[in-house]
């Protein structure tokens, strides 16, 4: 059997930005383990898999994997797969429902002139603030030092809306660039929560970059720790965070956050978060796409 696959480059407007995603479109029939080593095949930060939804009133089930274990929600994944399924559309659908091992996820399709240029996510749960953690403990995880670490605003903490992180704001632009991923201070903080990843961001943003964050993040990948160019899932629990310390109790409080632009792919994160009597309605991470490569593949045995 012949299953197609299509790679997109996610939350960018340009080929080689972004975070580059796999989408496989014909998951019917596969096994957990063969979809965990088509996975490792394609060796990118995520691939999804989509497959006929459970319930008929949704659009699709989405299985996200990264390189080694199956995750329960992921942004870039999902912007990526509902900007393949509305490019696949004779018109592109104004919303798809995703079922995932999180829950329901609702994705919003991005278009202009009538075309899918990208997607918005809504987070799957509501901000929980897991742990808080010392400036020390999240210098130490990216090789700063605890002088590096704002914590005017919040703590370094654990947060999730649908998969944990630990979130630190770095004080500066020099500082963001300066971090490094210190493999025995990850050993001794993670996993925890169920986290085992830094999500740090700045304010100290040069009017160059265009943006009112910029962010990087530290995972453990293949091949040790690694960085992700742009990562929707920790980008959407931070704003969320961060809306939820603002004294603004009705609203949308909307940020543009960068991200991947030390690593050479560069990434815009559009996050917006809606506050109704002080609490958290729902948080959206959004941003454009662009199609990279299409083919197909056959597994060995099948026919």
């Amino acid at each position: 059997m012949q299953r197609r696959y299509i790679t997109v480059d996610v939350f960018t407007d340009r080929a080689f930005g972004g975070n580059p995603l796999a989408v496989v479109l014909d998951a019917g029939g596969l096994s957990t383990a063969q979809m965990q080593a088509i996975a490792s095949e394609f060796n990118y930060s995520e691939t999804t898999f989509v497959l006929p939804p459970r319930d008929s009133a949704h659009d699709a089930q989405v299985r996200i994997f990264t390189v080694n274990r199956e995750i329960p929600f992921a942004g870039h994944p999902n912007v990526g797969t509902a900007f393949v399924l509305a490019t696949r559309a004779a018109k592109p659908p104004v919303r798809l429902l995703f079922e995932e091992k999180a829950g329901l996820v609702p994705v919003e399709v991005l278009t202009e002139q009538g075309l899918a240029v990208g997607a918005e996510l809504t987070a799957p749960e509501s901000l929980s603030k897991l742990a808080p953690m010392s400036a020390e403990q999240a210098a130490a995880c990216i090789s700063l030092t605890p002088a590096d670490i704002t914590t005017d605003r919040h703590p370094p903490q654990i947060v999730s809306v649908g998969l944990p992180f630990l979130v630190a704001e770095v004080a500066s632009r020099d500082g963001l660039g300066r971090a490094k991923p210190d493999a025995a201070a990850f050993a001794r903080t993670f996993p925890q929560h169920g986290c085992d990843a830094v999500y740090f961001y700045t304010r100290d943003v040069p009017p160059t970059e265009a943006c009112d964050l910029q962010a990087r993040m530290f995972h453990p990948g293949s091949s040790g720790l690694s960085e992700d160019p742009a990562t929707g899932s920790a980008t959407v629990a931070a704003a969320a965070l961060l809306a939820d310390l603002t004294p603004e109790r009705d609203g949308e409080i909307k940020l543009r956050i960068g991200q991947g632009v030390d690593m050479g792919r560069p990434s815009l994160l559009l996050t917006r978060v809606v506050k109704r009597d002080g609490a958290i309605v729902s948080a959206h991470v959004g941003g454009g796409c662009v199609q990279m490569m299409e083919g197909t593949f056959r597994l060995q045995g099948e026919g």
